[in-house]
């Protein structure tokens, strides 16, 4: 088995994963979410996102979240944001490194940000370039890249044409996206095996989500195919607004503990982490849907 000596993992629970909890999460929590997190060894963490409260209510709180945190020089924090508003919010915020968000599928993107795929990647490339002259990080989300919740199986080659287009806007980092947890590992092997042959410049980073428990079988998957920094979220939270049916995130927890048990380096302290577990049980009223958590006592 072909497999890399260190994988980087982007903790992606502060906002993915609490962003489709029904009851308000308050902030202070949220706070010490990030806080405990940033001692478990993880060194990149998406912390919110700069969307409309009235889509996403959970998020309304992003200015007082990271007024509220205490960040760590080698700690890079990210934040989500649909526009150029949300970019101009971000920045007031003090973040340098951004999240965009375009999905493949035309009616997710619709659902999600009222525009067409060709619209909203037209729309942030003002934004990129503004980033870019600001020395502020870009992190790409391709969203619904393998299935969308509306039209069924994505066309891999309209996601091998975004990551060109994106690729040539000299963004950091490019993330494939398994939106609704629907890839099994052949669909996954062999789009991040297009991706990697183009030898692409950007990072590229693997997003899963376990709707159907396949998070950790495409992970082993994508890691054939060269892939080495995925998303997970602590407990495996999360889940789409606009994606209907989608499950949590990969755990990152499971995640850390099966690429440990490779022999696969992450930086990260598996004790810490199941700190940040026990933290987030009682601010959710859902399942933890990770597997570490049941057996680990």
């Amino acid at each position: 088995m072909n497999l890399p000596k260190k994988v980087e993992i982007i903790e992606v629970g502060p906002r993915d994963g609490l962003q489709n909890e029904a009851n308000f999460i308050p902030t202070e929590k949220k706070i010490e979410l990030i806080h405990t997190l940033s001692q478990t060894g993880i060194k990149r963490i998406e912390a919110t996102s700069f969307v409309h409260p009235v889509h996403v209510p959970q998020m309304k709180d992003a200015k007082e979240v990271l007024e509220g945190v205490q960040r760590k020089e080698d700690i890079q924090y990210i934040a989500l944001i649909p526009n150029e508003k949300g970019y101009e919010r971000a920045r007031q915020s003090h973040i340098d490194a951004v999240a965009l968000v375009v999905g493949a599928s035309d009616s997710f993107n619709q659902k999600n940000v009222r525009m067409s795929r060709r619209e909203s990647m037209d729309r942030l490339n003002q934004v990129i370039e503004q980033a870019k002259g600001e020395g502020v990080f870009v992190r790409y989300d391709i969203a619904t890249s393998f299935w969308c919740p509306y039209e069924g199986e994505v066309d891999p080659s309209v996601v091998l044409e975004m990551v060109n287009q994106v690729e040539a806007l000299q963004v950091n980092e490019i993330v494939i996206c398994d939106t609704i947890g629907r890839a099994n590992p052949k669909q996954v092997y062999d789009l991040f095996s297009k991706v990697m042959d183009q030898s692409p410049r950007a990072q590229i980073t693997a997003h899963f989500h376990d709707t159907y428990g396949l998070a950790q079988a495409n992970v082993i998957a994508a890691l054939q195919a060269g892939v080495t920094a995925f998303d997970s979220s602590i407990g495996g939270l999360g889940g789409c607004p606009f994606a209907p049916g989608a499950a949590g995130n990969g755990s990152t927890e499971d995640l850390v503990m099966m690429l440990h048990e490779m022999g696969i380096e992450t930086g990260i302290n598996l004790e810490k982490l199941m700190e940040c577990v026990e933290l987030i049980r009682p601010l959710t009223e859902r399942p933890l849907t990770g597997h570490l958590h049941k057996v680990k006592k």
